[in-house]
């Protein structure tokens, strides 16, 4: 019998997933080339698939694709970090607080966190970690704000897969983390969302000390005022 070739979608979606694991661990570092016969080789694959992946990568910022330098790993410094981190800095926290006033289930954040302290190795880990930070967003009531936020969060995995590797901060993040989720847990929505925003600004602070970003979001009265 003659086998089905896989659908060139599935070929594609499978480089796609596999580059990117690539570089936000840390395998494929920043300012690498990324040469299509030699992914495609890797692969097993033509340089059709390879080269859409690289396409969507470019769209979401993980690759730079350039006339004269070709395919490479988005270089990292202070303004790609403060650049990413503001939306984050500006979006999130507030995500964060509708939720927990909305009174959305924070189950899947929960199981998260237990996945990062059970993780056995730092791509576990981190892939761990980038979910409890969607499920504290996600269940927000606005689809279009937790889409923004998606935008971001490969940016944000490049950027603390350069930190991590400089200087890895798992078990303080972890222990920010329990207290986001207790408060979150607790119905303190003002106080999730401040601690949000400090662990987020402390984080990227330590890696990129001259990036300059907005100060907590201030606290809100009973009526939900600022």
């Amino acid at each position: 019998m003659t086998s089905v070739p896989t659908p060139i979608p599935s070929r594609t979606q499978y480089v796609l997933e596999e580059i990117k694991r690539r570089i936000l661990t840390g395998r494929f570092t920043p300012g690498q080339a990324l040469v299509e016969t030699d992914l495609a080789a890797q692969f097993g694959v033509s340089k059709t698939p390879v080269r859409e992946a690289l396409k969507t990568l470019a769209g979401t910022g993980l690759v730079v694709m350039s006339q004269y330098k070709g395919v490479t790993v988005r270089m990292v410094d202070a303004d790609m970090a403060r650049e990413v981190y503001d939306v984050r800095l500006l979006l999130e926290p507030e995500a964060l607080g509708r939720a927990v006033r909305r009174g959305a289930s924070l189950d899947a954040a929960r199981d998260a966190l237990t996945r990062a302290d059970e993780a056995t190795d730092t791509a576990e880990r981190s892939l761990a970690n980038r979910e409890f930070h969607r499920a504290l967003y996600l269940p927000c009531g606005n689809p279009l704000l937790g889409r923004m936020l998606d935008e971001v969060r490969d940016q944000a995995a490049l950027v603390s897969a350069v930190a991590w590797a400089a200087d890895p901060s798992w078990e303080r993040e972890a222990r920010e983390h329990r207290e986001i989720l207790r408060l979150a847990l607790d119905g303190d929505a003002d106080g999730a969302a401040r601690a949000l925003h400090a662990h987020i600004a402390s984080f990227v602070r330590r890696a990129f000390p001259e990036a300059e970003f907005e100060a907590a979001p201030a606290a809100r009265n009973e009526d939900g005022q600022a």
